[in-house]
């Protein structure tokens, strides 16, 4: 049976080395690969290493491609192990038949003379004709190695100026219908060219093959931007502008950065923030999201930060939450009001462009931002309707895990209230324990609280790292918390994976390799914490040798912490229908009835 290129592209594409391999072979993340022993000979040391696109044993030297692993393992041939693939991608294998034969050849040809148009509009920008072109990159900044890069090109205003060209290369009319590149009157008269007087950017799949161009015109035309029509090339909801020249640094860093325009991907990949790709004019689709998650796991999204921008990110937001998975997400940067990528770069430099990129907010705390603050929930009726809003948020979230996690996390948000011991004496000398929540009580309080709770998983994680053996004793338990912070749970999450193979390190080498994998902004902050710093040696690494005695005690306290939280979401359904002196007593009941030292947290 013979598959064409562009349906093995496409099922490499859907189908991760990672995943796949990771099912029957336990990989580590090592920095941007991961680690393994290898599964075609006997070794005691990893040195089997999977890639975004292949493997590779430097042992034995076994190589190749996510369909070569699943024949060799499971002794499929070639179809076989391609068949069995496209069922897990959700792609139908296309039938070997004469007529799927002319099917690939037509998509060469369709390939071919976009290649030659393509090649035209370049030339043109360089003519006479051009020269308005060729004026308005130069006034954006582009140096002509970017606009070689990105193929950038000039349809000039005649309307048969391309038709002519690629007729010399027999290219007749039908094709050039059938590609975008003419339309054909209604009236029955001769086609005529489709782009005319615009500056052009050239579109293309992943593999850098034009499919498709979008025009931007510089006088007063309408539209301003024009994309080429649906073809049997182009499907604009699954294209992303850029990708090609985006995924040699995406697959390398793991990072994709997604703007809203073609010049703002230009501009940011002559900034030297070469991972950024665009949609096509329309709101990120399905499609789309699933196309930047084989690449990236938590691609950035670079909105403008006007009213506009904060919409489009709401937007992908809605539309990001029933695909979420385990480890795949979204972040959010927003730009100051009136900039674009483009504009920034041009004002400030491309490190004030970076700063943006590495101040991007988790998916989860983008979402709270949008439909909590600013709320108005003074009464009860009013905080119901606003929890019920979140909830229902919350629960298009399909994957059930990533559902748990999100509730769990605004949950403990939405409801804090500050410590009875926080309270006021009242006119009568009685203690008040008048209750406010997260959206009402003074400045600052909640922001206590939170950071009083964060503090407490830092701790934590500061201990697995001062003292690696530890985690045999509580893996399953470390193994099973979710903490609030994403940076903390990113940390918390590669730590135990790390330790998971139960290999020893000292706590040196734990923290050179979690910096290694792109961890030592999160270990930076945890490491300069004061409570940190009496675990740590006078200018050294964390202290190896925390006492046991320590150990424990921070650990019964986090465990004490983590209860009084669940008492807390327990009561907070019942909470509006009780007296506080009644809840304050239901509180002291359990608290005494589950043994749970009030001392060890101090709210």
């Amino acid at each position: 049976m013979a598959f064409t290129p562009q349906f093995l592209d496409e099922l490499r594409a859907r189908l991760r080395p990672v995943d796949v391999i990771g099912r029957t072979t336990r990989l580590i993340r090592k920095g941007n690969e991961h680690q393994g022993l290898c599964p075609f000979h006997k070794e005691k040391t990893p040195s089997f290493y999977v890639y975004d696109d292949h493997y590779h044993c430097f042992g034995c030297g076994v190589h190749g491609s996510v369909i070569d692993f699943v024949m060799n393992t499971e002794n499929l041939s070639f179809p076989e192990a391609v068949e069995k693939l496209a069922d897990e991608a959700g792609l139908e294998v296309p039938v070997d038949s004469p007529e799927e034969r002319q099917k690939a050849e037509r998509r060469t040809t369709l390939l071919d003379a976009m290649e030659l148009a393509c090649a035209h509009y370049e030339k043109q920008l360089r003519m006479p004709e051009g020269a308005s072109g060729l004026a308005y990159f130069s006034q954006r900044g582009l140096d002509d190695g970017t606009i070689a890069r990105f193929r950038l090109g000039f349809a000039p205003s005649r309307r048969g100026g391309l038709k002519t060209a690629l007729a010399r290369a027999n290219v007749d009319e039908d094709l050039m219908v059938e590609t975008g590149l003419s339309r054909r009157p209604d009236d029955g008269r001769a086609p005529y060219d489709y782009f005319r007087d615009r500056v052009l950017f050239p579109i293309t799949d992943r593999r850098g093959k034009v499919i498709a161009f979008g025009g931007r015109t510089l006088g007063d035309g309408e539209p301003k931007y024009l994309n080429s029509p649906e073809t049997p090339l182009f499907h604009k909801s699954r294209t992303l502008y850029g990708l090609a020249q985006a995924l040699p640094a995406a697959r390398k860093s793991g990072q994709l950065t997604v703007t809203e325009g073609y010049m703002d991907v230009i501009a940011l990949h002559q900034a030297g923030i070469d991972t950024a790709v665009a949609p096509l004019g329309t709101a990120l689709t399905e499609d789309q999201i699933q196309e930047l998650w084989r690449i990236a796991p938590e691609p950035v999204l670079c909105f403008d930060g006007d009213a506009a921008g904060q919409k489009a990110a709401a937007r992908a937001a809605d539309r990001c939450l029933p695909l979420l998975q385990p480890g795949k997400s979204l972040r959010f940067a927003l730009l100051p009001t009136g900039e674009d990528p483009d504009s920034l770069i041009r004002r400030e430099g491309p490190g004030a462009m970076r700063e943006v990129l590495e101040t991007a907010r988790p998916l989860s705390d983008a979402l709270w931002t949008w439909v909590v603050e600013g709320a108005r929930a003074n009464t009860p009726e009013r905080r119901a309707a606003l929890w019920k809003e979140l909830k229902d948020r919350v629960f298009r979230i399909q994957d059930p895990t990533v559902r748990k996690t999100f509730l769990e996390s605004y949950e403990s948000r939405f409801w804090a209230k500050p410590s009875h011991k926080a309270g006021h004496r009242s006119q009568g000398g009685h203690r008040s324990t008048r209750r406010t929540d997260v959206l009402h009580r003074p400045e600052g309080a909640a922001e206590a609280h939170v950071d009083s709770s964060r503090r407490e998983d830092q701790l934590l994680l500061a201990l697995f790292l001062c003292r690696p053996a530890m985690f045999e004793t509580y893996d399953e338990e470390f193994g099973r918390l979710a903490f609030r912070d994403p940076g903390d749970e990113r940390l918390r999450q590669a730590l135990v994976d790390l330790l998971s193979d139960h290999r020893q390190r000292d706590s040196a080498e734990v923290v050179a390799e979690l910096t290694e994998g792109g961890h030592g902004g999160a270990l930076s902050r945890i490491l300069t914490t004061d409570e940190v710093r009496v675990m740590r040696r006078a200018g050294g690494p964390l202290h190896p040798e925390t006492q046991a005695t320590e150990v424990e005690a921070i650990w019964s306290r986090y465990r004490n912490r983590q209860l009084k939280d669940g008492i807390r979401r327990e009561l907070s359904a019942a909470s509006d229908a009780m007296s506080d002196d009644d809840l304050a007593k239901r509180m002291e009941m359990i608290r005494v009835r589950l043994g749970v030292d009030d001392d060890a947290d101090e709210d």
